[in-house]
């Protein structure tokens, strides 16, 4: 019998297979396996000590981009019908679910409140945080991004009123409004220090205003951080690509999952964000390797999005304590497993939960962890797409968490020491509200007890800080002397600028020499946040390992090969910056710590540290510094522009480096003077070529070649000149050419015929007079928008639906097929491969049968048509609908 039931994504090709179950031949697990996919629509696989259950469908939870929970078990889901590429607004909202009775089923909903593009969701207290798209009234214009805060006073799971701004202005409203959120700014967490973190994609921002008034630019992603009311943000980390969420441990490490393109693919890399920390996408990652923070692998192709670190004593071990990373493009949430390596991580990547095209991930108190997933709703959004559901582990008993708001002092601090990270948070930010003498008291009991597990002794400590502010800091100082807690109360020493003036410096000097590198990092990170100038020379003290040493002219540097050694250097690098320890640096150049002073004058853009290098050059007579300080001057010569929001380095920027945007500024002259008149004494000037083409320099006497690097303005596809031009589709990424999809109305003609010539023939059939093949085309423009047809033709694996696999086959013989199933009986299985030959096989032949996660379509078969073309075969498909 012929199994035809095409219900979601994918088209083209030999895409989906048809999902007939095993015959008697199967072996007991891969029932099991069946079954349990079965029962779950659109979830596939999970460990079996865990028991999943559908939470809500589309019909309440369409195309949910991110999801949160409260500690007691609401849910909050975004709900984003704009999606990525769309434009037109009313079309968000928070939806809070509750669970009454914790079967795994939706008992209650209610619409919180109406956004647009909800991208981070952060429940705390009687407050809800929401990252969101902001549009303007007037115009129906998206005109940036803004976090913003929801009070629920009476708890009936409506907002109270209008949102109150934390920070405005968090992207750069000019590519939300040509392309929309694909690489904008997005998931929020709030850590065990109290701070609110901020995924932020290279879309980056310009102007963004806390409620302080401070306002501030990045260019490009990273990960910002801001306090709950609004006041003191600023820049954690850069140098990340498109970042959709942080996962944070309970002692403040940071995980982000995140993917890189240099032209040959987005590439997943998973990395230990550490403060200051620079990880250079997209101009240092390749060639200036050197310099920066290395992510700890490179998985592969793929999208991260949510991410959550589990902490929760009701979860196994095996999956405790572990950065539980999703991602989109790969249908997966998967577990990173995290050894320290000195101030640092390695990781191994294990697979955990399948979903279709998974978005988010989050847990309560109690333990009941949910996941939402896109689930085929497209680039726009889907009313009839996406999903959330519910994994606890099946020996799971629920157990309620309290209302902190009415628990004494003395029961909250017994939740600090609770084994459950979000029960931690929870209770320390209803501590904080509470009476401070009596708060107090209780978090330091438990901060100075040298009992009590560290992780709660860092929930106390973190708690402590931020009742006691200024006046907390003498003890603060009496942990540094606390073996264990020594790193942590460093870190919180230094946490707030505003009070640094009354940090004593000598605790963060003495971190320099302590055997542990954590603590040497949180003592270097200290003094570049102090902004002591006299640390300037303990920084440069710092150790460089051989390590440090660019990639050889031409290559890939190592930008995802852990380097825990680099780490310390590169902070002491971060922090003589923020220092703007020039003149330390410059007196160091011919001392033993030159090699340091060097790294950081190269990203000192100061008269001063231009006549220093000059000066040191003339006076040493060591051949290998002056070529070292000729490197220098060179970095110098140009610098990045000043980032005003108007443009943008696109989903394939030129990563050569060091900079993008290039401006010469008041030294640039001097310093090109320098450059020539050595190039003139020089007999060997190879040397000088290869500066001038390594930090393009565009220096004319040293033979420039290569233009010095224009930033890319908006994304402007002039359509008429490249729509005809053959391999359009193959140069392009996904989200560019669905843009243009929606642009070119193609010609239904034309695509009847590439139809043919492209092979979709051999698979599948137009009419029903016609032999079944693969999955019948007739219909398809009934069943799937243009933008969905497009988007299975261009990532065939994502798209694959639920019962429309790859079948593996085990034949007596030791014999194998692969293929999609057309025919089935009792007696005999019809399968047809990728070459469309058909093969009968006897029922009684067959040993096994597996159905494999790839679709047989492989990736880029249409990568050869123009935009024209490939728009084309897209409508005459779209057009099937007998």
């Amino acid at each position: 019998m012929i199994k035809l039931i095409f219900t979601v994504f994918s088209v083209f090709f030999l895409l989906f297979f048809s999902p007939l179950r095993p015959q008697r031949s199967e072996t007991a697990e891969s029932s099991h396996l069946l079954s349990r996919a079965d029962s779950l629509p659109n979830a596939s696989n999970w460990p079996s000590e865990l028991k999943l259950t559908n939470f809500t469908g589309p019909d309440l939870t369409p195309s949910p981009a991110c999801l949160a929970v409260a500690p007691t078990g609401e849910v909050f889901v975004g709900v984003d019908m704009i999606g990525s590429l769309g434009k037109k607004p009313g079309q968000g909202r928070i939806i809070r679910l509750v669970d009454s009775n914790h079967d795994g089923k939706v008992d209650q909903h209610t619409t919180f409140a109406v956004v647009d593009n909800p991208r981070g969701i952060l429940p705390v207290g009687d407050q809800v945080f929401v990252l969101h798209t902001m549009f303007s009234k007037e115009t129906g214009i998206a005109s940036g991004m803004d976090l913003v805060v929801f009070a629920d006073k009476n708890h009936d799971g409506i907002a109270d009123g209008p949102s109150s701004p934390i920070i405005e202005h968090i992207c750069s409203p000019k590519f939300i409004q040509s392309r929309g959120t694909d690489h904008a700014t997005n998931g929020i967490r709030m850590g065990i220090d109290g701070w609110i973190y901020i995924a932020v994609g290279d879309f980056g921002f310009h102007g963004a205003t806390d409620r302080s008034g401070k306002k501030m630019t990045m260019l490009g992603g990273g990960i910002v951080r801001v306090r709950p009311n609004g006041t003191e943000m600023e820049i954690y980390t850069h140098g990340m690509r498109n970042i959709y969420d942080v996962a944070i441990d309970p002692y403040m490490n940071i995980f982000t999952r995140d993917n890189t393109n240099d032209g040959g693919g987005w590439n997943i890399r998973f990395s230990n964000q550490i403060q200051s920390g620079e990880y250079g996408y997209p101009v240092l990652f390749k060639h200036f390797t050197d310099e920066i923070i290395p992510a700890l692998v490179d998985v592969g192709g793929g999208s991260g999005t949510g991410s959550f670190y589990m902490d929760d004593d009701t979860w196994p071990e095996k999956y405790n304590h572990v950065p539980m990373m999703a991602d989109w493009g790969r249908n997966q949430l998967y577990l990173h497993r995290v050894t320290p390596d000195q101030s640092t991580f390695t990781q191994k990547e294990e697979e955990f939960i399948k979903l279709s095209q998974i978005t988010d991930v989050d847990v309560d108190a109690s333990g009941e962890m949910y996941l939402s997933a896109w689930a085929g709703a497209g680039y726009s959004g889907n009313p009839n797409k996406g999903f959330v559901v519910r994994a606890v582990p099946k020996n799971w008993t629920y157990k309620a968490f309290p209302d902190v708001t009415k628990l004494s002092e003395k029961k909250l601090g017994a939740l600090l020491k609770s084994g459950s990270s979000v029960a931690r948070l929870a209770a320390q930010q209803e501590l904080i509200t509470r009476p401070a003498k009596k708060s107090t008291k209780l978090a330091w009991s438990i901060a100075d007890d040298k009992s009590a597990p560290r992780y709660a002794r860092v929930a106390a400590m973190y708690t402590y800080a931020q009742i006691t502010g200024a006046d907390g800091l003498a003890n603060l100082v009496k942990l540094t002397e606390d073996s264990d807690m020594k790193e942590f109360a460093l870190r919180a020493l230094s946490d707030r600028k505003p009070l640094r003036q009354s940090v004593p410096i000598e605790p963060f000097l003495n971190a320099l020499k302590d055997p542990s590198p954590r603590t040497q990092t949180a003592g270097i990170i200290g003094l570049g946040r102090l902004g002591r100038p006299e640390a300037a020379q303990a920084l440069l003290a710092v150790n460089v390992p051989s390590s440090f040493a660019p990639p050889a002219k031409g290559t890939e540097g190592p930008h995802a090969t852990p380097n825990s050694a680099i780490v310390p250097p590169h902070l002491a690098v971060r922090a003589l910056v923020s220092l703007n320890a020039v003149d330390a640096c410059v007196q160091a150049i011919e001392s033993a710590h030159g090699t340091l002073a060097l790294w950081a004058l190269r990203y000192m853009h100061d008269p001063k540290a231009v006549t220093g290098l000059m000066a040191a050059y003339k006076h040493t007579q060591n051949e290998a510094l002056k070529k070292q300080i000729l490197v220098t001057l060179s970095r110098l010569y140009r610098k990045e522009a000043d980032y005003d929001g108007s443009w943008w380095w696109s989903t394939r920027p030129d990563t050569h480096g060091p900079y993008y945007k290039t401006v010469t500024w008041e030294s640039s002259p001097m310093i090109k003077d320098f450059l020539v008149e050595e190039w003139n004494k020089a007999a060997d000037k190879t040397f000088f070529a290869d500066l001038d083409s390594r930090h393009r320099t565009e220096i004319p006497e040293f033979g420039a070649k290569d233009s010095v690097v224009v930033a890319k303005e908006e994304t402007k596809v002039d359509l008429e000149k490249i729509r005809n031009k053959k391999g359009q589709i193959g140069e392009t990424s996904i989200e560019d050419v669905m843009l243009a999809m929606a642009k070119i109305p193609g010609n239904a003609t034309l695509g009847k015929t590439l139809f043919t010539q492209q092979g979709c023939v051999a698979c599948h059939s137009l009419s029903k007079s016609e032999t079944m093949k693969g999955p019948f085309m007739g219909q398809i423009g009934s069943i799937m928008t243009r933008e969905q047809i497009a988007e299975s033709i261009l990532k065939p694996n994502a798209s694959i639906s639920q019962g429309f696999a790859t079948v593996l086959i085990t034949a007596k013989g030791n014999k194998s097929y692969t293929g999609f199933v057309t025919e089935e009986s009792a007696s005999r299985v019809v399968l047809r491969d990728i070459t469309g030959q058909v093969t009968t096989l006897k029922a009684s032949d067959i040993l096994s049968r597996k159905e494999m996660e790839t679709s047989m379509m492989p990736s880029g078969l249409a990568n050869a048509l123009s935009y024209e073309e490939f728009a084309s075969l897209i409508t005459f498909l779209s057009q099937q609908k007998k």
